[in-house]
């Protein structure tokens, strides 16, 4: 998924972004650090080839960025995660992952951990330096995760199905309404399904919205999350064990159905449509939208003509404004959407989008979306 460079610029007089590149490979550190240091805005203050070189620069060298790679001798990625961010609880870590089932797994063990976001790199040299989409998402993640860093306060932690703390490093501010931002009333029908979008925090964002909704939640899910597809695969079985029910990648012509979570597949939309009187599922191989595949807005914009007043909407943490279009779509149609709020999200442009859009009825904290999902249901 490759991002709008133009998205996460930062002014020409602001102070550099700091970055330490952490992977075993020179090479692929050379084409890390030369492809940070192009943008006139980074500036790569470390580069080390294990993770206890990366704990000792980190206690010498502060950074606010860290692409930190899975697999390396001496300490691993998975090994150094924890001290590092003992170190420092706000530094921003990017899991830097091949596209390998078992590393996408680790990533999301890492997400769980701490780390912000992750970047599935290519393998081959040629395929790293002739890739403008690898380029331009790893300058995007890294420009918009320092960006929020600057103004943090620290961590936050946050329940899960059974209760274990999930770390969620907090933009400035509480939970107190979001300035400037104006409220609609929620559609009074009752919902029929339950939509989510999410981007850069997303899989930890959405194991605590699933893991609090509580089993009397029986309304089918449907998910769009920003991921390549070897990792969404990994990400439905994660949410299928926080949330205590069956989860699985969409599958092109399914019938929807009560009770079951659907993730969109890696590098495809999930679209709905009516299929003999009943909502279904369909796999369109279409073009990105806001640069990316999966993407929210093509789920949304078509749900909208099936669910119309019955269609609940929320958009989680994510660079970008996906879900802005298609958030329209949910309340020309009647719908609702609910997002997340600034201080609890690692990237507040997704949600924020769609907050200061006036697109909301309700713009509130991570913690409590599950129980305002709830409320609307009439529990």
């Amino acid at each position: 998924m490759a991002l709008a460079p133009s998205a996460t610029t930062r002014p020409s007089e602001a102070a550099p972004i700091r970055v330490m590149v952490v992977d075993d490979s020179a090479v692929i550190r050379g084409i890390f650090r030369r492809t940070l240091e192009a943008d006139p805005a980074i500036l790569v203050v470390s580069s080390v080839n294990h993770g206890k070189a990366a704990v000792d620069s980190l206690t010498r060298n502060p950074v606010d960025v860290i692409v930190l790679d899975i697999e390396m001798p001496i300490m691993d990625g998975m090994t150094a995660l924890p001290k590092l961010l003992e170190i420092d609880p706000t530094v921003q870590v990017i899991m830097a992952s091949t596209l390998t089932q078992k590393n996408a797994d680790v990533s999301l063990k890492a997400l769980a951990a701490g780390a912000a976001d992750y970047i599935p790199k290519p393998v081959a040299k040629h395929e790293i330096h002739s890739s403008e989409g690898f380029k331009c998402d790893l300058l995007a993640k890294v420009k918009a995760l320092a960006n929020s860093k600057r103004g943090r306060r620290g961590p936050i932690a946050l329940a899960t199905a059974n209760n274990q703390p999930v770390r969620l490093s907090p933009v400035s501010g509480g939970s107190k309404p979001e300035p400037g931002v104006t409220l609609r009333p929620a559609s009074t029908a009752k919902p029929e399904t339950l939509f989510i979008g999410s981007s850069t925090g997303g899989p930890q964002a959405l194991i605590n919205v699933l893991g609090q909704l509580g089993a009397k939640f029986d309304l089918p899910i449907l998910i769009t999350q920003h991921m390549p597809k070897t990792f969404t695969g990994i990400l439905a079985q994660h949410l299928g064990k926080a949330a205590q029910r069956s989860s699985a990648e969409a599958v092109d012509g399914e019938t929807i159905e009560k009770g079951r979570i659907y993730v969109a597949p890696g590098e495809t939309h999930m679209l709905i449509e009516n299929t003999s009187g009943r909502p279904s599922i369909r796999i369109d191989d279409g073009a990105p939208e806001n640069y990316c595949k999966p993407a929210v807005d093509p789920m949304l914009r078509s749900a909208a003509l099936i669910y119309k007043k019955k269609l609940l909407t929320v958009i989680l943490t994510g660079m970008g404004h996906d879900g802005l279009s298609g958030g329209r779509n949910v309340i020309e149609a009647g719908g609702t959407v609910v997002a997340q709020d600034e201080a609890s999200s690692v990237v507040w442009g997704m949600p924020g989008a769609v907050a200061n859009a006036g697109l909301c009825s309700a713009v509130i904290p991570l913690n409590e979306i599950a129980m305002h999902i709830n409320r609307l249901m009439g529990r």
